[in-house]
């Protein structure tokens, strides 16, 4: 099984193939399995009212660690996006703003995971926080916007 060592970096690659492309199914609903295995009705008012706010849920954590992507499915993956208002990103901390480094990539060590990435979008603004970054891209041949 393939296995990521940064979590942040699997979100993006989860982005991509399951709310993006779409081919990573079915899409997980944290609204849909809070209300299921929880009884939540307002995922808003849950997360407010114990204080998670800005914040990894552990529910959606174990889910996407837990989450196996297929090395198939990975080799699909040539762009990835930073954007602080992904989806997984609201499934994963719903009222998170996406205005700090709670989802920022810390290491490129799964970089060999994607043998068909070629581009990373918004890697120069936010979201990479790797020294060396630019030169570590570069040497994969991985161009950065």
């Amino acid at each position: 099984m393939t296995a990521f060592r940064d979590f942040d970096f699997k979100l993006l690659v989860v982005e991509k193939l399951m709310y993006w492309d779409r081919t990573l199914t079915p899409p997980f609903s944290m609204s849909a399995y809070m209300r299921k295995k929880k009884g939540v009705t307002s995922l808003y008012d849950y997360v407010e009212d114990n204080g998670l706010a800005y914040t990894v849920l552990d529910e959606a954590r174990d889910f996407f660690e837990r989450l196996h992507i297929g090395d198939e499915l990975l080799a699909t993956v040539d762009t990835l996006v930073l954007d602080g208002g992904h989806q997984v990103y609201m499934e994963c901390a719903p009222v998170w703003d996406g205005e700090d480094d709670l989802s920022d990539v810390r290491s490129l060590d799964d970089l060999p995971l994607l043998p068909n990435l070629g581009r990373i979008i918004g890697a120069d603004s936010c979201g990479i926080d790797v020294p060396g970054k630019h030169e570590t891209l570069a040497a994969r041949d991985i161009a950065v916007d």
